[in-house]
């Protein structure tokens, strides 16, 4: 197990300049600074709860919309995370979490298994959220999936105000990789899985 499971990132493109750092084995130390009020505050949650130290800053083309700001702040952390999993020798693999905020459930099962699928069952009753187009959660969740390598499935049971179901989303993704991330104890020197390698 490499005892220093962090990564840095940069990322920049036409549209977006951006720096992340993670530590999975940190206390979730958070500084974040995207532009994007609500976004901040999802990501906020998502440091917060998965106990993963997270530095993200972003400067994007807010003139036009927060669309690639979003995205690409998650490919950066989807890249970050997989880095800082290296081989996955010890890990638990797999996260899950039922998560409720008031009157909404939401649930995120996930699988550290180098092969990217997002299933999506949510459903927004409004497009925004404040200035926030609520599509975008969506973008990010793929974004993640995609770049960390990670089959993740996501669904809000039922819901009545849509900034508790976004809300509820990263929060329960934050709980799933909390536990999908931990070194199991009983295993620590070993990849799980039969193939010997994810």
């Amino acid at each position: 197990m490499d005892p220093m499971r962090k990564a840095k990132l940069d990322r920049k493109t036409n549209e977006t300049e951006i720096a992340v750092a993670v530590d999975l084995d940190g206390n979730g130390v958070r500084q974040i600074e995207t532009g994007v009020g609500f976004f901040d505050h999802m990501l906020d949650q998502l440091s917060r709860h998965s106990l993963i130290d997270m530095a993200i800053h972003a400067k994007g083309d807010l003139h036009i919309d927060d669309h690639h700001t979003v995205e690409d702040v998650g490919i950066a952390i989807g890249q970050a995370l997989k880095d800082a999993l290296g081989d996955k020798k010890g890990i638990v693999r797999y996260g899950s979490c039922d998560l409720v905020m008031d009157g909404t459930k939401s649930t995120v099962a996930l699988d550290v298994s180098g092969r990217p699928f997002l299933v999506w069952r949510v459903q927004f009753t409004s497009p925004t959220i404040g200035t926030f187009d609520t599509e975008l959660v969506r973008e990010f969740f793929q974004a993640i999936a995609i770049n960390a390598g990670i089959t993740l499935h996501a669904e809000t049971h039922y819901g009545d105000n849509n900034h508790h179901i976004a809300e509820s989303l990263f929060k329960a993704l934050a709980r799933a990789l909390r536990q999908a991330v931990e070194i199991d104890t009983r295993a620590a020197d070993q990849v799980p899985s039969t193939k010997g390698v994810l």
